[in-house]
């Protein structure tokens, strides 16, 4: 937008304040006049892609739309199972726990069997799950996914010969024991410690003092009757020590009488009570004093202990074992980033149905606009719309990368899943939480009301951002292995998939930026994906080689420990600067890939705003190493908003497309239809 240059007169005021008005109200269509009943208004007259809805919402979904869908017929067909809007912790709990026996015995759901052998499928369910309750997904995520995943993935035939049924039909509902009061994302501080008795052939699991009490255990407070437990292996030995420390390893542990459901002997167990959000899921306490339990119930797929007390593993050092025992473990991560995105999806749908059927003023004498035709609505909304586009693709690639690595165990798929989850987790989690707040302001009053369910998404989601790994320690992790890479290069060491495009392409990003390109402003050649790609990976070689002689220079007077302090905030950014860059690249591929020209089309859209949205967010590190031209700036921010307008055109169509049921979005401002008369309805009109 075009504004009056500074130095006109005084005297231009009243012409000048007529043309700002003027201008300022170009945006804003005339609007057809108004239908009988309240209804999503058109946009105005611009053209407007053709969206077959149903075509994009099948390229979106997958070949395991079919399950999700029986998942929400069921819950349509149970509406005793709903939650409701105002409910107590405890009544919660015991809702959230009909619901997933429901799922398991009635609908004939079995999760359990797709951990390992299907984690798409697995996935599919647990999203379709933490629609109805975020509660009951989180719940099913810890029975199944890492309750039966230990067992599964950390144990040996044995143990799933043993436990396998009654994980799978809830008969043995567990709980997952990492977290301790004093250690959550250092796991190998973690003070439990499991000694075993050579005499009784047992080990003897304590609490040594108040900081390793387990904190924050799902499925402990109410329901669990089985516990993984990660504590110190110690075995006795006859030097002077008296015991060796062999590292963190996990131990099924009963808690409770699988009859009485009384807790065992030597069992404390304390709720920790009603918490912000996730409610439906029972936290609780655990402190063992001095709990036997059999040699067997060692997890020992990666050591074992013989009878007579010797340690045995395929795996050469502690480290290594603690390595492949959380490399294990990562489907947690997995499918917390995959979560998130549906919960972003079903926010952005509840705000952007609402902002189409909401209409509020408008030019002189004319109808009231909808809220999505003004601009600074699209600029809260259409970049997130595309963004969970974006990160569906994504989520969407780590899932089928996690299924590879379960079916193939190779070594450089499973290193590429992990990096991959820790930065999706923490990159997707953390713009979900702050979109969820927008999404509320966007909706003004009414979605303050905890029937149009921001409240309740919000508080459910917010701890995605702190369980399977804060997110601030997952960025380094990814800071921390991108230097890695970087090093493995100038040494001729091979990259990981994920990093690629520092091998193919370092050099080229860490020249001097051409000073032609930079000022190249053509629609076409901001909207090609080569650029944008480019732009996106310019930035992360960048901040890696800069913060990279940052850590060089402050090493030798801080030492490495300080060094990286000093540089954290660098290094956070190097890592969301380097998952932007994969999250773009799925995008763009999975644009190319659509089989169908309109589709194909909505998804370009989508993508470009997606990716110019973030060139602009970011252009001040572009323009400082004059990457883009003061020109090619602005060039950038017009299009960006141009696109917004575009986008908001088919906002209907794109949103439709996630294809939840209004039995599951469930907000009344978020219906397809008659929103206001459900609205008025849930307060008694």
């Amino acid at each position: 937008m075009d504004f009056p240059v500074l130095h006109e007169t005084a005297e231009d005021d009243d012409s000048l304040a007529a043309r700002r008005i003027q201008r300022l109200s170009l945006h804003l269509a005339p609007m057809p006049p108004v239908a009988a009943g309240l209804q999503p208004l058109p946009c105005a007259a611009r053209p407007k892609l053709a969206v077959s809805t149903g075509l994009l919402s099948d390229y979106l979904r997958g070949k395991h739309r079919d399950v999700q869908e029986r998942v929400f017929e069921y819950f349509n067909s149970r509406p005793d199972l709903q939650t409701p809007v105002e409910i107590s912790t405890a009544e919660h709990r015991e809702l959230c726990m009909r619901q997933l026996q429901g799922l398991v015995t009635e609908a004939g759901i079995r999760p359990f069997r797709y951990v390992v052998d299907d984690p798409m499928k697995y996935f599919a369910i647990a999203e379709a799950a933490g629609s109805i309750d975020m509660s009951l997904g989180i719940k099913l995520g810890v029975q199944y996914s890492l309750w039966g995943g230990s067992v599964l993935n950390l144990g040996t035939k044995k143990h799933r010969d043993k436990y396998y049924n009654g994980i799978d039909n809830l008969e043995y509902p567990g709980c997952f024991a990492m977290t301790e009061l004093h250690h959550g994302s250092n796991v190998q501080g973690l003070q439990t410690v499991a000694t075993f008795d050579s005499i009784t052939d047992e080990f003897i699991i304590d609490t040594p003092n108040d900081g390793a009490i387990k904190w924050w255990i799902g499925n402990a407070a109410v329901h669990g009757k089985f516990a993984t437990v990660f504590a110190r292996l110690m075995l006795p030995t006859h030097d002077s020590n008296g015991v060796s420390d062999m590292g963190i390893h996990a131990f099924i542990v009963p808690i409770r009488d699988l009859k009485t459901h009384q807790m065992l002997p030597g069992i404390e167990i304390h709720d920790c009570g009603h918490k912000i959000g996730l409610n439906g899921v029972d936290n609780g306490a655990l402190r063992f004093r001095s709990v036997r339990i059999p040699r067997d119930n060692l997890l020992n797929r990666f050591g074992d202990v013989s009878r007579d007390g010797k340690y045995t593993s395929i795996l050469p050092s502690i480290n290594k074992r603690f390595a492949a025992t959380l490399g294990e473990l990562v489907g947690g991560r997995v499918g917390l980033a995959y979560s998130s995105v549906s919960v972003l999806k079903v926010a952005v749908t509840i705000a952007i149905r609402y902002s189409l059927l909401r209409q509020q003023f408008g030019p002189p004498k004319k109808p009231e606009v909808s809220i999505l035709d003004y601009q600074s609505q699209q600029h809260k909304l259409m970049p997130m719309l595309a963004s969970s586009y974006a990160f569906h693709f994504a989520t969407l690639h780590l899932v089928e990368k996690y299924s590879e690595m379960k079916k193939s165990h190779d070594e450089q798929v499973t290193a590429d899943v992990h990096a991959l989850s820790a930065g999706l987790k923490a990159y997707v989690t953390a713009y979900t939480s702050k979109s969820l707040s927008i999404c509320r302001e966007s909706c003004g009053g009414h979605g303050y009301a905890a029937v149009n369910r921001f409240g309740s998404l919000r508080n459910d989601h917010d701890i995605f951002q702190t369980f399977e790994g804060d997110n601030t320690v997952l960025l380094q992790q990814v800071a921390a292995d991108l230097l890695k890479q970087y090093k493995e290069k100038f040494q001729g060491g091979t990259l990981t998939v994920t990093w690629n495009y520092l091998r193919e392409s370092m050099n080229t990003y860490l020249s001097q930026p051409n000073p032609v390109t930079a000022r190249w402003e053509s629609q076409d050649h901001l909207r090609d994906p080569g650029f944008q790609l480019d732009a996106f990976r310019y930035r992360t070689s960048r901040l890696l080689q800069t913060v990279t002689v940052r850590l060089r220079k402050h090493s030798k007077t801080l030492g490495s420990f300080g060094a990286w302090n000093r540089c954290l905030n660098h290094l956070l950014t190097l890592a969301e600067s380097h998952i932007e860059s994969v999250i773009l690249e799925k995008f763009i591929e999975a644009v190319q890939r659509c089989p169908d020209a309109n589709t194909r089309a909505v998804l370009k859209l989508t993508c470009d705003l997606y990716a110019l949205d973030r060139i602009w967010n970011d252009i001040g590190t572009y323009r400082i190493v004059d990457y883009v031209a003061p020109n090619k700036a602005k060039a950038i921010h017009k299009l960006t908003e141009y696109l917004s307008f575009q986008v908001r055109n088919v906002a209907g169509e794109i949103v439709d497309a996630f294809n939840f049921p209004d039995h599951v979005t469930r907000a009344p401002i978020g219906l397809k239809s008659e929103a206001y008369a459900q609205y008025t309805q849930c307060v008694g009109f």
